[in-house]
């Protein structure tokens, strides 16, 4: 069996190593010979939002690398339709894995759709890759979304549908979704953050930045926040009041911000960097808003880790937040991941003023009960690895 990866994101690494890793335990315990093909579309071009995730996660270099960059949604996706067709027919693959719902996972699974080459083995058919999905069922129910238009149609078009959670099982039923293409996995992000914590412990970014203790010895209490969606930041009048928000959340502690490329050049487009105790500091001070560079894996782990407080419009740090117990703030009016809320760390806000800092002043006094889901437990790659095995290579 032949495998495609496809990555374009820095989610989508973090769930790709995990799969890597259960390819290379595979294939070590003498079970059927899995090759497998990694594609970076991409899609994040900065070396931070990318290349050091993969030095991070211990992933190996791209075999391909198709240097999308960033454009307009339907330029991305036209362009990495056009290219990842000349990966496919080079290739020929069995499988084309991909994950999340970035542009990157419907444009790839779009053309994997549509392929169709020789069957060496009968003459004259022809043989169409299968799509698995990897994190699929979530919804929002948000069409405005961009995510969650990438969601459904991945999802209509996917032969193995992978889920994290089982809401996502009861969205994909309501959808007219064959049962016998649902599997319930858990989580590849989970995955990659069980694996990796310990090694996050070793990371110097608390001290690089004055945070792990302050004169007297005592752990210093911080928060985190990332921001990055264009609903959110694209537009002032959103904008303004979630900065407002923060900025006097952040008179109690600092509040730290690994900044988005994308979001600081809003910030210096609408001119508000006045917001700002610092931007880019060599260390935190006091309270306030700091601006810092995107941080790799292992440290922005760590750093998020120890925080007092997250507050985010992310999907996947609503999940990390959960296994890690650090209370979360929801930066939308939505959630794709409902599990978070109900049995994680996380609860919504919306993008008012008023309910952030409700909401934030609630998760900082009044901690949730919080449990590990089903199968977030370290091993969904393995149970993704040994369906694709059993499904498409007849072991037992």
């Amino acid at each position: 069996m032949k495998i495609v990866l496809v990555a374009g994101a820095r989610p989508n690494f973090m769930k790709v190593s995990a799969i890597i890793d259960a390819i290379q335990s595979h294939n070590a315990s003498g079970g059927r010979h899995i090759e497998y093909r990694l594609v970076h579309t991409g899609q994040h071009y900065d070396a931070q939002m990318s290349q050091t995730f993969f030095t991070d996660l211990g992933i190996p270099k791209p075999d391909v690398d198709m240097e999308v960059g960033s454009s307009s949604h339907a330029q991305q996706t036209g362009e990495i339709i056009k290219r990842f067709e000349f990966i496919m027919l080079d290739e020929q693959p069995d499988v084309v894995l991909v994950v999340g719902d970035v542009n990157s996972t419907i444009a790839c699974s779009l053309v994997a759709s549509k392929m169709m080459y020789p069957n060496p083995t009968a003459t004259l058919k022809l043989l169409r890759p299968r799509i698995a999905h990897v994190e699929a069922g979530l919804r929002s129910f948000d069409r405005e979304m961009p995510e969650e238009v990438n969601r459904v149609l991945t999802d209509v078009v996917s032969d193995f549908l992978f889920t994290t959670e089982r809401s996502a099982e009861k969205n994909l039923k309501k959808e007219g979704i064959p049962k016998d293409k649902v599997h319930f996995v858990g989580n590849t992000m989970v995955d990659s953050l069980l694996k990796h914590r310990k090694k996050s412990q070793e990371s110097a970014i608390l001290e690089r930045l004055g945070l792990s203790h302050d004169d007297k010895g005592v752990p210093r209490e911080y928060g985190v926040m990332t921001l990055h969606r264009p609903s959110n930041v694209d537009d002032l009048t959103c904008f303004q009041p979630i900065l407002e928000a923060l900025k006097e959340l952040s008179q109690d502690m600092p509040m730290v911000f690994p900044v988005h490329p994308r979001t600081m050049k809003r910030i210096q487009e609408f001119h508000l960097e006045s917001n700002f105790a610092s931007l880019i500091p060599q260390k935190i001070g006091g309270s306030g808003l700091y601006c810092i560079e995107p941080l790799g894996y292992l440290d922005f782990l760590r750093l998020t880790a120890n925080a007092k407080l997250v507050l985010t419009d992310s999907g996947g740090l609503q999940e990390e937040t959960t296994i890690l117990g650090v209370p979360c703030v929801t930066l939308r009016e939505n959630t794709e991941r409902p599990i978070t809320i109900t049995q994680g760390t996380n609860v919504l806000a919306g993008t008012m003023k008023d309910q952030i800092l409700i909401h934030a002043r609630q998760q900082l006094t009044h901690h949730k009960k919080h449990k590990r889901p089903k199968f977030w437990d370290g091993h969904a790659g393995q149970r993704i690895v040994e369906i694709l095995d059993r499904s498409l290579c007849g072991t037992s």
